[in-house]
């Protein structure tokens, strides 16, 4: 039987300022597909469009035209209540920046998807951020408030948060942009690892060659078309 994709993506164009003396074509009819399980670096030049891309697939923006099936269900057929519904429970986010709530826990803040999804925190989600902050490295560290974490430590938390409703996929937006080197090989290795455990998907957007090379497919942005896409080559 055939896999469904996780992600596909088939003549995908986003405009801003549409009708506008300014409007701007982003994206120029994208195809792309991500099946479940998949290691992907998302790389480009800076406006190339990859922010744009990961906001459509993490349901934060509509293309303008073009179709995205989300695990075999076409996107534009869903109203806002389903897509927050889908973006809760199927995707996951780290960014740059770890937003943490300064006042919470390690463990508070990696149960906030759960509380906000389900409007209370249960005994199971709060032993599942607790197996979710050992698994990156921060079992000792659980009862700690952001203040009290380095940088790195603050983004594995972050990683935590975006596992702890179990979603079929990860966006990360440049996860270690922010990092000194030591610590971005650190957070790298907790996603890779989460990855082969899991067999959670990763799309990791990075400017860093480092990491990209580490993934197992690069998909390579540029001017708002895809200039490549293929595997990493180990051989090379």
């Amino acid at each position: 039987m055939a896999t469904v994709p996780l992600i596909a993506l088939d003549g995908i164009r986003k405009s801003y300022n549409i009708g506008q003396p300014n409007e701007a074509e982003v994206l120029h009819g994208l195809a792309l597909r991500v099946d479940p399980g998949e290691f992907v670096a998302l790389i480009g030049p800076s406006g190339s469009g990859k922010s744009t891309l990961l906001n459509i697939l993490g349901l934060l923006e509509q293309p303008t035209t073009g179709s995205y099936r989300l695990a075999g269900e076409e996107v534009a057929a869903l109203d806002d209540e389903a897509l927050t519904l889908r973006r809760r429970r199927m995707l996951g986010f780290v960014f740059q920046f770890h937003h943490l709530l300064p006042a919470f826990t390690a463990r508070e803040n990696v149960t906030l998807p759960a509380l906000m999804a389900e409007g209370r925190v249960s005994r199971e989600r709060l032993a599942q951020a607790g197996a979710l902050l050992a698994a990156v490295g921060l079992e000792a560290a659980m009862d700690k408030r952001p203040s009290q974490l380095s940088g790195g430590m603050q983004q594995r938390v972050a990683i935590a948060r975006a596992l702890v409703m179990q979603p079929a996929l990860v966006l990360a937006d440049e996860p270690t942009g922010n990092l000194d080197t030591a610590s971005s090989d650190e957070v790298f290795r907790q996603l890779r690892r989460i990855h082969d455990e899991r067999g959670t998907a990763f799309i990791v957007v990075t400017h860093d060659p480092r990491l990209a090379a580490r993934c197992d497919r690069i998909v390579e942005l540029v001017d708002g078309r895809i200039a490549r896409d293929g595997p990493i080559d180990r051989n090379g």
